[in-house]
């Protein structure tokens, strides 16, 4: 078993029966799918899930996983997903899957948000890993330039496998930024927030409670 199965099958255990849950997107979080759907054919769990992606939700209901929508349950009692980089204080980078507006709705509506991750994951500071920001289609050549007096670097269109541009399940495009690093996660994202034309940023500040954290070695789990 591999680090991030480990992750995966450990935050599973958070899983309890009558919970609603949100499932992640990316490939820590498809173990963690993977192992709930297990429990439920297996222990009779009975859970009503969210996923936070079509590649998610096609995943779930090919193990029997229940799902229900966002708007039907309100809230939740917990969300479990993946993470591309885990800084100080438990804020994170997401969107590598290209799933972040829907990944943050499901977390912002969770009681309680569980990341999960393999240990080359964490960080000092956030912004190795490009930080992706979800914009509308309409004019995001301007909103890129907007996107880059925040960020002070050139962002990139996120590129599909045939070479267009790449779309979210909602339609929007990607801009990728190389920051290099990202001192103050919280102010950047306000900023970036503020901009006209930007839905989402993958800056995740102040939303996980707990980290699972595989190593070859075994698991960690981190409080914020």
């Amino acid at each position: 078993m591999d680090a991030k199965q480990r992750a995966g099958f450990k935050a599973a255990e958070y899983v309890e029966d009558g919970m609603s849950v949100g499932l992640g997107t990316g490939s820590t979080a498809y173990w963690l799918v993977e192992r709930v759907g297990e429990r439920v054919r297996e222990e009779g769990l009975r859970v009503r899930c969210v996923p936070t992606s079509r590649r998610t939700e096609e995943q779930a209901r090919s193990l029997g996983i229940p799902l229900v929508s966002l708007g039907e349950v309100g809230e939740l009692d917990l969300a479990i997903d993946g993470a591309d980089e885990i800084g100080p204080d438990l804020a994170l980078i997401k969107g590598g899957g290209g799933a972040l507006l829907r990944e943050k709705l499901v977390a912002s509506a969770a009681r309680r948000f569980v990341v999960i991750a393999d240990a080359s994951k964490r960080v000092d500071v956030l912004g190795r890993f490009p930080l992706p920001v979800e914009v509308v289609q309409f004019a995001w050549e301007l909103t890129a330039r907007r996107v880059a007096a925040v960020t002070r670097v050139e962002p990139e269109l996120r590129r599909g496998a045939g070479g267009g541009a790449y779309v979210t399940d909602n339609g929007n495009f990607i801009l990728d930024c190389r920051c290099g690093e990202i001192p103050d996660p919280a102010r950047a994202e306000r900023e970036l927030k503020s901009l006209a034309g930007v839905v989402e940023s993958g800056l995740f500040v102040g939303m996980a409670d707990t980290a699972v954290v595989a190593t070859d070695e075994g698991v960690e789990v981190v409080g914020r």
